[in-house]
């Protein structure tokens, strides 16, 4: 406690008496410790050792607060903090069919600046508020930087609102939101948007997937992320016995679940209306149409009306285009800040984002990603399965969609209760942003409050996020 010159000629006067280190006082210490300097070493002992007691009886007390048992599970993340990362806008535009819906002569940066222009008016958010914008997309040339750039533009966001391009297969519209949520729980910005963009019409195809190296085509797991990912997932069926009766099954649900849903309007909130060119593929006419419906949902699907498709990969296979996502066009949007910035703005907050997980799982078992993501995102949030309302699983095909759902357990009547990319398909950057939004209003509509979103990723990966509902 205290030491030098002062510690020596104490120690060399009294070398019975140990050098202080604790507060004791007593009328005979103070007898000993008679010199002037020796007091004074005394007495800025005791005020040090003081302090330092003090600081730790404070420190001890907080950790005391901190290590107090608390709310834990559900109920923690049902909690509202200042911090929170919140959604006060999810919208997307209408999916539509590849080359042949609404949307097949619609650039992607198109779709694009109507989502954005969407989200402006819905939530009246000052754009110039808007510090970071992030764009998953799987296929647009370079990236879709450039485009994109010019999409936030176009759309009324300033020169000040920076704009990125991502792509994370399949879910790079949830990569695209995650990366926006953690630059605002780190400081790096306040606002900022995560969307997600696909135009298949125009940019699906051979030429979607780049040679291999040599050196790649040599390494054999490397080489495998370029199989197909239709071949995949036939021979996923095959090795775990998934039934063509049973995929067929399930994809006839997921159209039954959504034409229920579309003919009821519960897609409605969610869609924003989109009005564009569309050149009559019979006339050649071009004409302005505005696009408010996804037009791959179709009446009269059942597993029998299903059971007549050929197989697509493989003449004794069970996969075919009726039990898989189709392709599709289609953007979504999601605009995010912190509760007390929301609170500030007077955004109407609508939810909130908890976690995230992303895996990794072998390329040839690509589609078992959400069966090992969803897992590790609940174990981040604190929350059990059954603590989940609804599950957004994305159907890529039914096979892997299938399998996920039984594997972990889950109630067939929590996942995807509005059907999913099967009966509406799977504008691949899109989906991941386009999930937020349909959960987010289901579970308002349906007053439940926890979901998931998540998604199988081409190459072999899985991602999940959870959600509150507000």
């Amino acid at each position: 406690m205290f030491g030098g010159r002062k510690a020596a000629a104490y120690k060399a006067q009294h070398p019975r008496y140990p050098t202080p280190s604790a507060p004791f006082f007593s009328s005979s210490f103070l007898h000993i410790a008679a010199s002037r300097d020796s007091l004074y070493t005394v007495l800025s002992a005791y005020t040090f050792t003081s302090s330092i007691m003090s600081a730790t009886y404070q420190r001890l007390a907080q950790i005391s607060k901190q290590v107090t048992p608390g709310k834990s599970g559900s109920s923690a993340i049902l909690e509202k903090n200042p911090d929170d990362i919140v959604v006060t806008c999810a919208l997307r535009t209408a999916i539509t069919k590849g080359g042949k819906g609404g949307f097949k002569d619609t650039a992607a940066a198109d779709l694009l600046v109507g989502a954005f222009k969407a989200l402006i008016e819905r939530s009246k958010i000052d754009p110039s508020l808007v510090e970071d914008i992030a764009v998953g997309s799987v296929l647009p040339p370079g990236g879709g930087a450039t485009e994109f750039r010019a999409a936030a533009l176009a759309a009324g966001f300033p020169e000040t609102s920076a704009v990125k391009a991502l792509n994370r297969q399949c879910s790079s519209g949830l990569q695209a939101i995650v990366d926006v949520a953690n630059a605002i729980k780190a400081g790096v910005i306040d606002v900022g948007i995560g969307a997600g963009v696909e135009s298949m019409s125009s940019q699906y195809g051979p030429g979607a997937v780049t040679e291999f190296s040599e050196l790649l085509e040599n390494h054999m797991e490397a080489a495998n992320c370029k199989v197909p990912m239709g071949i995949l997932s036939e021979d996923m069926a095959k090795d775990l016995k998934i039934s063509r009766k049973d995929q067929d099954v399930f994809a006839a649900s997921s159209y039954q679940k959504a034409i229920k849903a579309q003919e009821a309007g519960l897609f409605n909130e969610e869609i924003a209306p989109l009005t564009v060119k569309f050149v009559d593929p019979k006339t050649q006419e071009e004409k302005t149409i505005t696009v408010n419906r996804d037009d791959g949902v179709r009446p009269g699907i059942t597993p029998e009306s299903l059971s007549k498709i050929r197989p697509a990969f493989a003449a004794d296979g069970s996969i075919h285009a009726g039990n898989s996502s189709q392709i599709s066009d289609g953007a979504a949007a999601v605009l995010l800040m912190k509760r007390s910035t929301a609170e500030k703005l007077g955004q109407k907050i609508i939810g909130k984002y908890v976690t995230a997980s992303v895996v990794g799982v072998k390329p040839l078992l690509m589609g078992q990603g959400p069966w090992k993501a969803i897992p590790v995102a609940l174990e981040k949030a604190g929350i059990s399965k059954g603590d989940v309302d609804i599950y957004e699983i994305n159907e890529a095909f039914a096979s892997q969609a299938l399998w996920c759902t039984k594997e972990l357990g889950l109630p067939f009547e929590k996942v995807n209760p509005k059907g999913g990319a099967i009966a509406f398909g799977h504008p691949l950057g899109c989906t991941g942003s386009r999930q937020v939004s349909t959960l987010l209003t289901e579970l308002k509509r349906t007053n439940k409050k926890i979901g998931v979103t998540s998604m199988c990723i081409g190459t072999g990966m899985g991602m999940a996020a959870v959600w509150v509902a507000e």
